[in-house]
């Protein structure tokens, strides 16, 4: 990859698509996680205002802390980008608080975490609404087209994907050729949502280098039965997440309604 002209490229394309929006920058969430960081970075780099978000809920003290140095880097190197911290814990706790009890708090572990990724998604587009900016994606490639993993309305709701055409080992290379700081860098990828410190691979089962091959083969056409081994178990965990999380890389899907009818 030649990464700076690919930097280059991403900066003039968000840019180009704020000027022409007539927007006058760009918010974003930080998480501690190399997306965010260098996404981040690359709006910053447009030299377009930059609001930072820090959006804790029951938030893993070493993310906190990879978000807040990132944005003070940020701060330190261009001068238009802000910080805005909101605790959303009281606001989660509340939500928590006043929906139906259930008899296995188990079973709705995983809509609580998607609810995490929604509250911070209204909150970005109240900033958005209220400076006149854009909100700014932080997914990947093999996150946004690969196994879907992000939640629908919730990190997945923004107004623009800057990385989501590359695979995670160049955002990577990326992150290396900005300076984002090493402890991002060094960081196991996680999505956040947990309270916790599992990890992506945890949760789905593969390695992100093993999903970029999978999606690459998947790309090739290659079926279960051309793997054996390690390799035809990632294939399988690839093609099992692509399959169920369709829904979220394809359209809405619109009821059409036959002209005799109406």
């Amino acid at each position: 990859m030649q990464t700076e002209k690919v930097v280059d490229h991403i900066v003039n394309w968000l840019k180009e698509y704020a000027v022409n929006a007539n927007i006058k920058g760009f918010t974003i969430g930080i998480s501690g996680g190399i997306d965010s960081a260098v996404t981040s970075t690359l709006c910053a780099k447009t030299g377009l205002e930059l609001l930072c978000l820090e959006m804790p809920i029951h938030q893993a003290p070493n993310q906190e802390t990879r978000a807040a140095k990132h944005i003070e880097w940020l701060q330190l190197n261009f001068p238009n980008v802000s910080r805005q911290p909101v605790n959303l814990t009281p606001v989660f706790d509340s939500f928590v608080a006043n929906i139906p009890t259930v008899k296995n708090e188990e079973d709705r572990f995983m809509s609580l975490a998607n609810t995490r990724a929604r509250l911070r998604m209204t909150t970005l587009y109240y900033f958005a609404a209220l400076k006149g900016y854009l909100v700014a994606g932080t997914g990947n490639k093999v996150e946004d087209f690969g196994v879907g993993f992000y939640t629908k309305y919730g990190d997945g709701g923004v107004d623009l994907s800057p990385i989501a055409d590359l695979y995670k080992s160049q955002v990577y290379e990326i992150a290396k050729f900005l300076g984002i700081n090493k402890d991002i860098q060094e960081a196991a990828p996680t999505d956040g949502l947990w309270g916790d410190d599992r990890t992506d691979e945890d949760q789905i089962g593969a390695s992100y280098p093993e999903l970029e091959w999978a999606m690459k083969m998947d790309d090739q056409n290659k079926k279960i039965d051309d793997f054996e081994g390690r390799e035809k178990e990632v294939f399988k965990i690839y093609k099992r997440f692509n399959s169920s999380n369709m829904h979220k890389m394809i359209p809405i899907p619109i009821c059409k309604i036959p002209s005799t009818l109406i």
